[in-house]
Protein backbone atom coordinates (compact mmCIF):
# COMPACT_ATOMS: atom_id res chain seq x y z
CA UNK A 1 0.00 0.00 0.00
CA UNK A 2 1.43 2.96 -0.81
CA UNK A 3 1.66 6.69 0.82
CA UNK A 4 -1.05 8.01 -0.76
CA UNK A 5 -3.47 5.03 -0.16
CA UNK A 6 -2.66 5.54 3.39
CA UNK A 7 -3.57 8.76 3.64
CA UNK A 8 -6.83 8.51 1.47
CA UNK A 9 -8.41 6.76 4.89
CA UNK A 10 -9.42 9.61 6.34
CA UNK A 11 -10.17 8.78 9.92
CA UNK A 12 -11.24 11.98 11.32
CA UNK A 13 -11.69 15.58 10.02
CA UNK A 14 -11.77 19.16 11.51
CA UNK A 15 -13.39 20.43 7.97
CA UNK A 16 -17.07 19.99 8.62
CA UNK A 17 -17.19 20.77 12.22
CA UNK A 18 -19.01 18.64 15.02
CA UNK A 19 -21.59 16.45 13.49
CA UNK A 20 -24.49 15.91 15.38
CA UNK A 21 -26.65 13.03 15.33
CA UNK A 22 -30.10 13.57 13.33
CA UNK A 23 -32.63 15.04 16.20
CA UNK A 24 -34.62 12.28 17.77
CA UNK A 25 -38.05 12.32 18.48
CA UNK A 26 -39.10 14.04 21.59
CA UNK A 27 -39.89 10.69 24.07
CA UNK A 28 -43.27 11.07 25.53
CA UNK A 29 -43.86 8.91 29.03
CA UNK A 30 -45.59 5.48 29.50
CA UNK A 31 -49.19 5.24 28.74
CA UNK A 32 -52.16 2.55 28.42
CA UNK A 33 -54.41 5.37 27.82
CA UNK A 34 -55.56 5.46 31.21
CA UNK A 35 -54.54 8.68 33.13
CA UNK A 36 -53.93 7.17 36.85
CA UNK A 37 -54.63 9.97 39.83
CA UNK A 38 -53.93 8.74 43.37
CA UNK A 39 -52.72 10.52 46.73
CA UNK A 40 -50.02 10.14 48.01
CA UNK A 41 -48.56 10.90 51.51
CA UNK A 42 -45.42 9.04 51.94
CA UNK A 43 -41.93 10.52 52.33
CA UNK A 44 -43.78 14.34 52.95
CA UNK A 45 -44.02 14.46 56.44
CA UNK A 46 -47.99 13.68 56.06
CA UNK A 47 -48.75 16.04 53.24
CA UNK A 48 -50.48 14.73 50.94
CA UNK A 49 -49.94 15.51 47.48
CA UNK A 50 -52.08 14.69 44.29
CA UNK A 51 -50.37 12.57 41.45
CA UNK A 52 -51.53 12.28 37.58
CA UNK A 53 -49.62 9.59 35.53
CA UNK A 54 -50.33 7.84 32.57
CA UNK A 55 -50.16 11.15 30.47
CA UNK A 56 -48.23 10.22 26.82
CA UNK A 57 -47.63 13.86 26.76
CA UNK A 58 -43.48 15.29 25.73
CA UNK A 59 -41.58 16.70 29.00
CA UNK A 60 -42.52 20.68 27.50
CA UNK A 61 -46.59 19.41 26.73
CA UNK A 62 -46.58 17.84 30.12
CA UNK A 63 -45.38 21.34 32.01
CA UNK A 64 -48.13 23.53 30.21
CA UNK A 65 -50.56 20.95 31.23
CA UNK A 66 -48.85 20.98 35.02
CA UNK A 67 -49.25 25.07 34.68
CA UNK A 68 -53.00 24.85 33.63
CA UNK A 69 -53.94 22.06 36.61
CA UNK A 70 -51.86 24.74 39.01
CA UNK A 71 -53.87 27.43 38.11
CA UNK A 72 -57.30 25.47 38.01
CA UNK A 73 -56.99 24.26 41.05
CA UNK A 74 -55.23 27.47 42.87
CA UNK A 75 -52.18 25.11 44.30
CA UNK A 76 -48.90 24.67 43.78
CA UNK A 77 -47.02 21.99 41.91
CA UNK A 78 -44.47 20.58 40.00
CA UNK A 79 -43.41 17.70 36.96
CA UNK A 80 -41.41 15.12 37.88
CA UNK A 81 -40.50 12.67 35.32
CA UNK A 82 -43.56 12.09 33.61
CA UNK A 83 -45.69 12.84 36.56
CA UNK A 84 -47.51 15.47 37.69
CA UNK A 85 -47.67 16.59 41.19
CA UNK A 86 -50.23 18.90 42.57
CA UNK A 87 -50.54 19.97 46.25
CA UNK A 88 -52.79 18.83 48.84
CA UNK A 89 -55.77 16.25 47.34
CA UNK A 90 -57.25 17.60 44.18
CA UNK A 91 -58.04 14.77 42.79
CA UNK A 92 -61.70 15.37 41.99
CA UNK A 93 -61.01 18.62 40.53
CA UNK A 94 -58.22 17.64 38.38
CA UNK A 95 -60.27 14.31 37.36
CA UNK A 96 -62.95 16.80 36.43
CA UNK A 97 -60.55 19.17 34.42
CA UNK A 98 -58.68 16.15 33.06
CA UNK A 99 -61.92 14.55 31.28
CA UNK A 100 -63.04 18.31 29.39
CA UNK A 101 -59.91 17.74 28.08
CA UNK A 102 -60.84 14.48 26.40
CA UNK A 103 -58.74 11.81 28.53
CA UNK A 104 -60.32 8.67 30.22
CA UNK A 105 -58.99 8.87 33.93
CA UNK A 106 -59.19 6.83 36.60
CA UNK A 107 -58.89 7.21 40.02
CA UNK A 108 -56.35 5.20 41.65
CA UNK A 109 -55.22 4.21 45.16
CA UNK A 110 -57.32 4.01 47.57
Amino acid sequence: MSLKDQLSQLVYSTDAGRIDPAPAEPERGPSDGIVRIQRETKGRKGKGVTIIRGLALTPEELKQVAKQLKKHCGVGGSVKGFDIEIQGDQRDTCKAWLERQGHHVKLAGG
